[in-house]
């Protein structure tokens, strides 16, 4: 059953990546801000989570929605939780680290009650689709290549350290003194702009953790998988609290992270 919802997830995925590109291509048209003015949403990111809606309701009708750009579709069985795309800013501005995250969930949709089930990330700039299955290992498939993934194995360079800020710029200053402090460990620090491909930088072991505050589930509901199933470790910090922060990467760079956060 998960590798069969992980097929899904794959093919609606790609679709509607495809039609992101497409209006990419066509140009961008900003429809709103969301919390702050530098937080955009853009005409695709409607219309590309309603491509995903209309397929979901096709192909799962009894199955519960949670996206980013419209009310939650609740359900007591299986949630599918979206983001149309991830990397909003970064598709905008014609930066190529933008993806579409799809994830199915069992279990109540709340971080840290969920069981994640299957997931898929596309990167329509560098064809690139990470999926995974729960129990069933995490992939890549790509451009001339398909791979089982796994996390970094330690390097005596040190880690390399992806992590990524919020737009109120209020917290900026707080962010910044978090990951400083793991800076004198870390070999450089990534920020690329879009969660999920964060989370399948880390899956992939193209860097070696990432960490970050304030992210929305369908943020990192495929990415986490994809983590998780490539033999990292996953976990949220303060998650009660206003701000939570996300740890992952391989168990030695996650705890590493860990053990710096918390001074």
């Amino acid at each position: 059953m998960s590798a069969e919802l992980r097929d899904l997830a794959i093919d609606i995925a790609r679709e509607a990546g495809e039609l992101a590109a497409r209006r990419r291509a066509e140009g961008v048209r900003i429809a709103a801000t969301k919390s702050t003015l530098a937080d955009i949403v853009t005409e695709a990111d409607r219309e590309v989570e309603r491509l995903i809606r209309d397929r979901l309701a096709s192909e799962r009708p009894g199955d519960g929605i949670i996206g980013e750009e419209y009310d939650p579709v609740p359900t007591d069985g299986l949630t599918w939780i979206v983001d149309p795309i991830d990397g909003t800013v970064n598709y905008a501005q014609g930066l190529p680290f933008w993806a579409v995250s799809v994830a199915v969930v069992s279990g109540p949709a709340r971080v840290g009650e969920w069981t994640a089930v299957a997931g898929a990330i596309f990167a329509p700039a560098t064809n690139e689709m990470f999926s995974a299955a729960v129990g069933e290992g995490a992939r890549l498939d790509g451009v001339g290549t398909s791979e089982r993934l796994r996390v970094a194995e330690p390097s005596a360079a040190g880690e390399l350290v992806a992590t990524g800020f919020g737009y109120d710029r209020t917290t900026h200053a707080a962010d910044l003194a978090e990951i400083a402090r793991v800076l004198p460990f870390a070999r450089d620090l990534r920020r690329f702009g879009a969660a999920s491909l964060d989370l399948a930088s880390v899956a992939a072991g193209r860097v070696d953790a990432y960490s970050e505050r304030d992210l929305k589930a369908w943020d990192h509901a495929a990415g986490a998988l994809l983590v998780i199933e490539a033999g990292g470790t996953v976990s949220f910090l303060d998650a009660e609290g206003s701000r939570p922060r996300i740890v992952a990467g391989s168990p030695a760079a996650h705890d590493r992270v860990i053990a710096a956060l918390a001074g």
